[in-house]
């Protein structure tokens, strides 16, 4: 059985193709930011990426009616609970008009529909876990303002792998476990895991947790309230202050931690100043959701590309320790596995199948 797996990201486009869980095929492509520029939308980026797919399959030998079935990274739809979906007509709506935000991952689900239209398999269409996956416990969504609810998006999809991957390789059920997942990536998440849900975790797209490596995470209220009234800045440029252009970027120029880890190294002290109060605000957020699990906290599991940084990892596990002696670390992401197994776990019974 065939799979096509569609993974858009903000500079990238990954795709994968299996037989059944091998993997056949694996082709990322970066995408930089004048490459980018040219769309005002990502919805006006879909024909782009449409192509890279198509012409990745044409060099590999598959033609678009051998794939079975076709999977995408599921993106800012409306919230729902951890799942294995099919992608239909109201789920497309939802993603083409970013019901909860725009980013790249929308056009995941978008593109596997799209593709499997044409060869008439609309029906062979899924997403696994979308970014806006809600199982917060009803006291965690008070925010301190009614018009505001603490609920967002984050990792779903790679917490929940990495979660399952520890309970299989420690021979327990993920439904007996407590947890703590941190996502290290261009963004950063934090979640509390409880008996299979993930009960707790800041929202690593809307402004919340610690400043990751182009987000500005989490800020004093009073202070941004008088930087958007300063008259300094449009909307526009606000937002991508938090989002794009925060965080590790908005101090020291770059978003990749390598370059950060070689400013260190040629004796840069903001640089390593900045990288300290990353991993301080880490375990920060780690120490809070020990708080959520009352203590009682089987692993701390350190995930994401960050996590491949071994100064990072350690300024994190020194501040963390007293939680768990249980740190594991699973450097990177294996999103792609992540969606093929978990409509393949679909199919064979061992997850529910929704329909949006």
């Amino acid at each position: 059985m065939y799979i096509l797996v569609i993974n858009p990201g903000s500079t990238s486009t990954k795709i994968a193709v299996y037989n059944n869980r091998t993997q056949l095929i694996y082709r990322p492509f970066n995408h930089n930011e004048k490459e980018m520029a040219a769309f005002s939308t990502i919805l006006d980026q879909k024909a782009f990426r449409k192509q890279i797919i198509l012409d990745v399959l044409q060099e590999h030998g598959f033609r678009l009616n051998d794939i079975d079935i076709f999977i995408g990274r599921g993106g800012l739809v409306r919230h729902l609970q951890s799942g294995v979906y099919r992608i239909n007509d109201d789920y497309i709506h939802d993603a083409s008009v970013g019901l909860n935000g725009e980013h790249a991952s929308n056009l995941g689900a978008i593109l596997a529909w799209e593709l499997a239209r044409v060869v008439n398999k609309e029906e062979m269409a899924y997403t696994v876990d979308p970014v806006v996956v809600d199982e917060y416990d009803p006291i965690a969504k008070i925010s301190g303002i009614p018009d505001i609810s603490r609920v967002g998006a984050f990792h779903a999809l790679n917490q929940k792998a990495v979660a399952h991957r520890y309970a299989t390789e420690t021979n327990r059920p993920y439904s007996t476990l407590k947890l703590i997942v941190a996502h290290l990536g261009g963004g950063i998440s934090v979640g509390a895991h409880r008996n299979g849900r993930i009960v707790d975790v800041n929202s690593a797209m809307g402004g919340d947790g610690p400043f990751s490596p182009e987000r500005a995470g989490r800020l004093p209220s009073y202070e941004l309230l008088k930087l958007c009234f300063s008259g300094q800045y449009t909307y526009a440029q606000l937002k991508k202050k938090l989002i794009g252009e925060g965080g590790v970027y908005g101090y020291l120029g770059t978003k990749d931690i390598r370059d950060v880890e070689q400013q260190i190294m040629d004796g840069n002290k903001k640089a390593r100043d900045i990288l300290e109060a990353m991993a301080y605000q880490i375990a920060k957020e780690i120490a809070s959701c020990a708080a959520v699990l009352e203590g009682w906290v089987d692993a701390i599991i350190i995930t994401g590309g960050i996590a491949y940084n071994r100064r990072i990892v350690e300024l994190i596990r020194q501040r963390i320790s007293f939680i768990t002696p249980e740190i594991v670390v699973y450097p990177g992401e294996d999103e792609m596995f992540a969606l093929a197994d978990g409509v393949l776990a679909a199919m064979e019974g061992q997850r529910e199948l929704v329909e949006y």
